[in-house]
């Protein structure tokens, strides 16, 4: 047993002991010189960042975009290239379809003399593509029946790449006459047949850019030769009266110069499978219908729908 004075010591000791640990954590955070935090401070920014309650000053939160994986079945709309809508013009269709049938008859110049009907079908394969060629150079700035009467004369003599290089240039100028600027032809087709032999054994190229590379070719030529010739479609052949045609019709987004420019914006929307046909449709109907002076819009189907038969 403890004496009375030891028992009041450890009375006393216990209170100390007891009033240190209700003092807590503020007896200590004194001790290491730090500010206290007020409870109700403390519970209150506890509250604020549970709520997420706005505070004056402080930036907005973002919002961040999820993308979510698309499952199997489903297609990413956002992945698929926009479609760009194809300039055509208005009632094309309906015009096609009265041209064609201005047409049915095939009884325009091109119908009969044009370059399908100038070549000898008799003759080797390549000497029938070159004579193709050759009508195509001869038919430029010329009327079909002017181009054919040349070709009979020529093929009367044998028309071959060695006939003709063996033809001088007087000779061959009488035969071709009288075809537009048929001086200069003579001296294009004895060129054009000299490459022919050096360099294609006497056939003729191909492809679009070695047709065009050979003197006098345009890309007309070309592309008509190509269809001809070769059987392949590799263009639209627009000559004056496409060029004349596709403009009053307003076939072209807008007016163009010439007939490279109207080749151009033709193919822009035009469907393929309509290349190779639109060059003998539309010179017959120019040739007949839609002349270059004094259209005979009273007589065309197509009169109230061309943007030019309208003001005239």
């Amino acid at each position: 047993m403890c004496s009375p004075r030891e028992s009041g010591m450890n009375t006393l000791r216990v209170a100390r002991v007891t009033r240190s640990r209700s003092r807590g954590p503020r007896a200590g955070s004194r001790g290491r010189g730090e500010d206290p935090v007020p409870l109700r401070r403390a519970e209150a920014a506890a509250e604020g960042r549970k709520g997420h309650s706005p505070v004056k000053g402080q930036r907005k939160t973002q919002r961040l975009h999820v993308a979510y994986e698309a499952s199997d079945g489903e297609k990413d709309e956002s992945t698929k290239p926009l479609k760009v809508p194809v300039w055509e013009p208005q009632d094309w269709q309906q015009q096609l379809a009265n041209i064609r049938a201005m047409r049915s008859r095939k009884d325009a110049p091109v119908d009969q003399l044009g370059v399908e009907h100038c070549y000898d079908l008799h003759a080797p394969p390549k000497v029938r593509r070159y004579q193709v060629l050759l009508s195509l150079m001869l038919s430029s700035q010329t009327k079909d029946q002017v181009t054919a009467g040349a070709m009979q004369r020529l093929r009367a003599r044998g028309l071959t790449v060695d006939s003709i290089l063996q033809t001088d240039d007087g000779t061959l100028g009488k035969l071709i006459y009288p075809v537009g600027f048929w001086r200069n032809k003579v001296r294009y087709i004895k060129q054009t047949s000299a490459i022919l032999q050096q360099h294609y054994g006497g056939d003729i190229p191909a492809s679009v850019a070695e047709l065009v590379a050979l003197p006098g070719v345009g890309p007309k030529m070309a592309h008509l030769a190509m269809a001809v010739a070769w059987g392949t479609v590799s263009g639209i052949a627009v000559d004056t009266h496409v060029h004349r045609i596709a403009n009053r019709l307003r076939w072209t987004e807008k007016v163009t110069k010439s007939p490279e420019e109207t080749r151009a914006s033709l193919e822009e929307w035009l469907p393929r499978e309509l290349w190779g046909e639109i060059n003998g449709l539309l010179v017959g109907f120019g040739q007949q219908t839609c002349l270059p002076v004094h259209p005979r819009c009273q007589a065309c189907l197509n009169q109230a729908l061309c943007p030019t038969a309208r003001r005239l």
